[in-house]
């Protein structure tokens, strides 16, 4: 995964972390049961990290930098358990967490069979009846120039609900609105491996 300057600066700006409080995270969680448990895959610089700490009493972040899992632990370690590990190969047992989410990063994925190795994953270390949520660019002329010399691969939102429920999730739903998408989806609580 790469990530051109630009795009790193902007990540770990003030406005982003305002943006993300006060209107992705709140957009994108709306309706969305996250329990006590929750596993955050690609924190990045931590934006959304720095809301959900404060919403669970168990707090997992999975970012594959290690760079940028350092600083996380720095930052956040004393309130949350930081984990330098990749999303398509997740460390942990089947059904450890109530809920898996992750935001603005799944463009950062470099193939689509890496990003249904993602969805497989939090699907596999999610318990039964909990919930996958997150967010993420829509396919876009200006989000492309904002990933020029990025690791670019957006998901279209057309196909996200049918690649979800091939995993195996259902009550999928996908909604888009000013160039973003959020999506949840649920493993079934009668689920057995």
């Amino acid at each position: 995964m790469t990530m051109n300057l630009v795009h790193r600066l902007f990540c770990r700006s003030d406005r982003w972390a305002h943006t993300v409080e006060q209107k992705l995270l709140p957009w994108a969680l709306r309706g969305v049961e996250l329990g006590d448990n929750r596993l955050e895959i690609g924190p990045g610089y931590g934006a959304n990290l720095r809301v959900l700490v404060d919403k669970t009493p168990a707090l997992t972040a999975l970012e594959i930098d290690q760079a940028l899992a350092d600083r996380l632990i720095r930052e956040y370690g004393h309130r949350a358990r930081i984990i330098h590990g990749d999303g398509t190969d997740i460390r942990f047992g089947d059904a450890e967490f109530s809920s898996v989410v992750c935001f603005t990063m799944l463009h950062h994925v470099p193939t689509p069979p890496l990003q249904d190795r993602l969805f497989a994953e939090a699907f596999r270390v999610l318990r039964p009846g909990g919930a996958f949520a997150g967010s993420d660019g829509v396919p876009s002329l200006a989000f492309r120039l904002a990933h020029i010399a990025d690791t670019y691969n957006p998901v279209s939102p057309e196909t996200l609900p049918d690649r979800l429920r091939r995993i195996g999730f259902t009550d999928v739903r996908v909604d888009v609105a000013g160039g973003e998408q959020r999506w949840s989806a649920v493993k079934p609580s009668r689920w057995t491996p």
